[in-house]
């Protein structure tokens, strides 16, 4: 699969323009990290980052809910693609654990980005609101605001943004 087939099929089962230039930016913001990590000598597959982060909302042709990534998972497995069925899985905050997944109504298995590649798209995806770019601290801000002050998912952005600004330092 290429950038335009990753284009099209997010047309074809019914993304809006608003969550494919969203999906857009989000390969942007994606390539830009993974190339300043690449730059430092860490092994990134580019490719895999652009197609991940194009097509980690496409299950938002079916909901705008917490279980798109689950429905994106499912309509990317439905076309044997397995490995960008795991981006929009496990994009969801900075990763949902089982227990957490459970108590939202998905299916109980962790939703945890677990290759660098994942990491990065959900990064990336947390640096963007809508089709702009926007600060880790706005980023964080806001999910503070949607889950509340001492959500765990707080900590693990926090852990996400720490690794992935030190690798873009070359540690």
């Amino acid at each position: 699969m290429n950038r335009d087939e990753a284009l099209e099929l997010l047309r074809n089962v019914g993304c809006s323009r608003r969550v494919i230039r969203h999906c857009l930016t989000v390969a942007r913001k994606a390539l830009e990290i993974a190339e300043r990590i690449k730059a430092c000598g860490h092994s990134v597959d580019l490719r895999l980052v652009e197609l991940g982060a194009l097509l980690h909302d496409i299950g938002r042709a079916v909901t705008h809910d917490i279980p798109h990534g689950v429905e994106g998972g499912r309509i990317l497995r439905e076309r044997g693609l397995e490995e960008l069925a795991r981006f929009a899985e496990r994009h969801l905050g900075a990763g949902i654990p089982a227990k957490e997944a459970e108590e939202l109504g998905l299916p109980k298995r962790d939703y945890l980005p677990i290759s660098l590649e994942e990491k990065i798209v959900t990064y990336a995806d947390k640096l963007v609101a809508g089709s702009g770019e926007i600060s880790y601290e706005e980023a964080r801000a806001q999910l503070e605001a949607s889950l509340g002050r001492g959500h765990p998912a707080l900590k693990r952005l926090d852990a996400l943004h720490e690794e992935i600004t030190k690798l873009q330092k070359g540690h």
